[in-house]
């Protein structure tokens, strides 16, 4: 069938979409489907073959059977860009506006999470009240990042009780007013892949070895920037854990399609970091990788997201509204 697949976009993350959607149309093509490009420029104009994008209501988009949106962060990850895909009643790949919003604003997420039980890494919002004091209270070194943000970006180490925690602030706040406080956590990096609807399955986790300091922009999408080991070598029954997690926080956050979902294991511990929505998708990407070593090769995983996204078309469709 036709697909139209979104790139670009107007966060930060523009050029990690490029890349994604370059990879995403590739994947699709080898699966045998006939690909549309729609570049989404920085300033948020839509274009396909050079020619600006007219989007009408309840028309679809340019004759596509489905839609695989590839946008990373902001205008993008965020619901805004499932909200516009919903009111073209077109089917597309991932999750809805709810889950999106939700999964994309680590602070309502790890609220979500915090109701629910679910072990993680503990945080407070910048600003409100006694935050000062939470913060110091959970140690040090402390990260701050903004809430809404993704790939790293507008991420500060605190290291040190007199500096360091203002300026870190207001460096997230210049991306997000709203600004995560969080705790160290000690041992391995963990992330496993989820793909499913109602009923989703996970990837073998593997362990993120960053060669820098910490994971950051730079370790994420430099070459020789990271190292992932699949399986992560934590033995077989924090595999299984770090799965049946990765599993709940899928469905706890409501999503569908497809989503990476990120821990720290410590000893017999296993903490939830975050769930990314559309994390970064070329065929060298962890959420792919970690698919391919379970056994689902990358044009076979593109081609059944396609097939999640007009399955849920369809059962959303036939709801009485």
């Amino acid at each position: 069938m036709r697909v139209a697949v979104l790139a670009g976009g107007r966060s930060s993350e523009h050029d990690v979409s490029l890349r994604s959607g370059a990879a995403v149309e590739e994947g699709l093509r080898e699966a045998g489907h006939d690909v549309v490009a729609v570049l989404i420029d920085r300033d948020g104009h839509w274009t396909s073959r050079d020619e600006p994008v007219t989007l009408a209501p309840g028309e679809g988009l340019l004759g596509a059977g489905a839609v695989f949106p590839v946008l990373h962060g902001p205008f993008g990850e965020d619901g805004t860009v499932q909200g516009l895909l919903e009111c073209l009643d077109v089917p597309y790949v991932g999750c809805d506006v709810l889950a999106s919003a939700v999964c994309m604003d680590k602070l309502t997420l790890k609220r979500l999470l915090a109701f629910h039980g679910v072990p993680q890494v503990d945080f407070v919002q910048a600003g409100e009240e006694g935050w000062r004091e939470r913060a110091m209270a959970m140690g040090l070194p402390l990260w701050v990042k903004p809430s809404r943000l993704g790939s790293s970006v507008g991420i500060s180490k605190v290291t040190s009780p007199e500096r360091g925690l203002d300026e870190a602030v207001e460096r997230a706040v210049r991306h997000d007013p709203r600004v995560i406080v969080e705790a160290a956590a000690e041992g391995a990096e963990v992330e496993c892949s989820v793909l499913g609807n109602e009923d989703p399955e996970t990837s073998l986790p593997g362990q993120i070895v960053a060669h820098a300091e910490w994971y950051d922009y730079e370790a994420k999408y430099s070459d020789g920037g990271m190292e992932l080991l699949v399986p992560a070598p934590i033995g077989d029954d924090l595999l299984a854990r770090v799965r049946e997690l990765a599993g709940e926080v899928f469905r706890l956050a409501g999503c569908r399609g497809f989503a990476r979902c990120d821990f720290f294991v410590a000893g017999d511990e296993v903490l939830v970091n975050e769930i990314n929505t559309i994390p970064g998708f070329t065929d060298t990407s962890v959420f792919a990788k970690l698919f391919a070593e379970t056994g689902l090769p990358y044009p076979r995983l593109c081609d059944r997201l396609v097939e999640l996204a007009r399955e849920r078309h369809r059962r959303e469709r036939s709801f009485e509204f």
